[in-house]
């Protein structure tokens, strides 16, 4: 079976309502007339997540996509709402993106992306010239030690998707693991490239700190949001309790939610 982005209109779908019912309710009351203007997505895929945010009356969106198919699919799914210049879409690596007219967006979105980032302290250096003065970053991402943080479910083995853990051993197990398995080289590449990149929470609220990034609000989810309509699990909060726990709350945290912003807000 394909894996679940391999279906480009299901996953278009399911990053569009995923948005609707989650995204947009945890960025509600930062905004102006409730909605930013101006929003850019760092790793939009297909773009399902702007739609969203197009229909919520966002005045130009635009998407940053490294693979130039996924932006080719995107313009095709959303050709209406670039004809009436509310949304774009540019296939490029963030390093090398470039503000046009230095217009800044009031609103970054990071979803399921930072993890994915080499040199995120220089990321998290560069990522703020992109915002207005009060804008903010939305980040969505899965803790590492999460039991699916190396994204081991994209394996083709049945044993090797469904295994939980097994990434967070050592590089040298894990590779022989997926050899084991049957995995073919480019899709060993890209799982280990993962473990490369690799974020925890803990991590990220330390390049926040670093970075001069206040960090206005977050949510730590047991039971991801985005699993109600892969799965038709319901959404759930990870436990206080169990989030308190430096280190040990990560091996729970299958998603966490944070905005942030370089400038203090009264």
């Amino acid at each position: 079976m394909a894996h679940l982005s391999q279906d480009k209109p299901k996953y278009f779908d399911i990053q569009y309502r995923n948005a609707k019912s989650s995204i947009l309710p945890f960025i509600e009351g930062y905004f102006n007339n409730g909605t930013p203007k101006r929003v850019m997505e760092i790793g939009c895929a297909e773009g399902g997540v702007l739609k969203a945010f197009v229909e919520q009356g966002s005045t130009y969106c635009l998407g940053i996509e490294l693979s130039q198919a996924r932006v080719e699919i995107a313009k095709n799914f959303q050709e209406d709402a670039i004809k009436q210049g509310k949304l774009d879409f540019i296939s490029t690596n963030i390093y090398d993106f470039q503000l046009q007219d230095n217009e800044k967006f009031d609103l970054i979105i990071l979803k399921d992306v930072i993890e994915h980032i080499h040199d995120q302290d220089k990321f998290m250096k560069i990522v703020g010239e992109f915002l207005t003065s009060d804008g903010y970053i939305f980040y969505g991402f899965p803790s590492w030690r999460m039991p699916y943080g190396g994204h081991q479910q994209m394996c083709t083995s049945k044993l090797g998707s469904k295994l939980p853990y097994y990434h967070i051993l050592p590089k040298s197990i894990y590779t022989m693991m997926l050899k084991l398995f049957g995995e073919e080289p480019k899709r060993i590449e890209d799982l280990l490239e993962i473990k490369e990149t690799r974020i925890s929470t803990a991590r990220f609220e330390k390049l926040c700190k670093l970075n001069n990034f206040k960090i206005h609000k977050r949510i730590k989810y047991f039971i991801a949001p985005i699993y109600e309509y892969k799965f038709g699990y319901k959404p759930r909060k990870l436990w206080k309790w169990v989030g308190a726990l430096p280190w040990l709350n990560d091996f729970f945290t299958f998603q966490s939610y944070y905005i942030v912003d370089k400038h203090s807000k009264t």
